[in-house]
Order: structure tokens, then sequence, then C-alpha cells
């Protein structure tokens, strides 16, 4: 099974006053519920399956954005297993007073695909080729396994 695209995904918004804390720069979670529905519309369109989102890892917020400025949130499938995708998302914001473009976050969002009763199913495998690609993947593959490392741990010290 191949990838039906490999493209990324680029969203768009324009941050508006009820965005926005009593500092007038966008709220977190807000930008958070972009980057999570870039992630979800990427792993969609590489696999083209209904995903969901399982964890977030290594968000960063390197900057605010302020009302007024255009955010644009880049998704792409970086990392695949049997059944979950790991997008890494990037969001910029745009300053319209002077057009300069800053990014302003980043974070790696996992991605399992599920049938209408909520099982997973396989999703087709993503192959990197460039020497980026390789990067992102082995980024993503190493957060994948500590995820998995310490759900094991969990799960074995809430049975002591």
């Amino acid at each position: 099974m191949e990838p039906f695209s490999r493209e990324p995904v680029t969203l768009n918004e324009v941050v508006f006053p009820q965005d926005t804390n009593s500092y007038g720069t966008l709220f977190g979670g807000r930008l958070m519920e972009m980057m999570d529905k870039a992630a979800g519309i990427v792993a969609s369109k590489f696999a083209h399956r209904e995903f969901v989102t399982v964890s977030i890892d290594t968000m960063e917020f390197k900057s605010p954005a302020r009302q007024g400025d255009l955010i644009e949130v880049v998704g792409k499938v970086v990392f695949t297993s049997t059944h979950s995708a790991a997008c890494k998302v990037n969001a910029y914001a745009t300053r319209k007073a002077d057009w300069t473009r800053k990014e302003i976050c980043s974070g790696f969002f996992f991605m399992v695909a599920i049938d209408t009763q909520m099982r997973p199913i396989p999703i087709p495998q993503l192959v990197p080729e460039s020497d980026e690609e390789i990067a992102d993947w082995e980024d993503a593959q190493s957060i994948r396994n500590d995820l998995l490392e310490r759900k094991k741990q969990n799960n074995s010290s809430s049975l002591d």
C-alpha cells in the first residue's frame, strides 16, 4: 500500500481578539488546536484514513503571536508505524505591519488511523528519502520509543 500524498498541509488563520489573552497574544491552546487540525488533515491526506490524536510531544512555544498576525501552520507526515503516523507541525506568525515572518511553535503529533468502530487500522508506510526526511524520521521514532517506554513503565508500576 503506497501513500496517497506526501505533500505537506498548510492552514492559514488570522489572530482575532477572541483568540487572545489579556496581553493581546494568541492563546497557546488555540494554536495547539490549529496545529492538531493540520496534523489530522495531513495524516488523512497521506493515508486516506480517519485519524485521532494519541499524543503530542516536544511542543515548543518559541515566540508569541499577536492580535492581527497571520498564522501559517504547516504539517507533514515524518514517520509511520503499522497504524500510526507522526506529523511534524510548525507554526509561523507574520506581522502585517512589516510582513516579517517567524516560527512561533513546533511539535510532533502522533495520530492513529481508525475504522468506524474506533479500532486501529493499517496505513501506508512512509519511506524517508532525503537527509531531512531521515532526520525527521529518526527524531519522531526516538520520541515514539520514549513514549512507549514511559507507557510500559507506568503500566508495570501500577501493578506493584
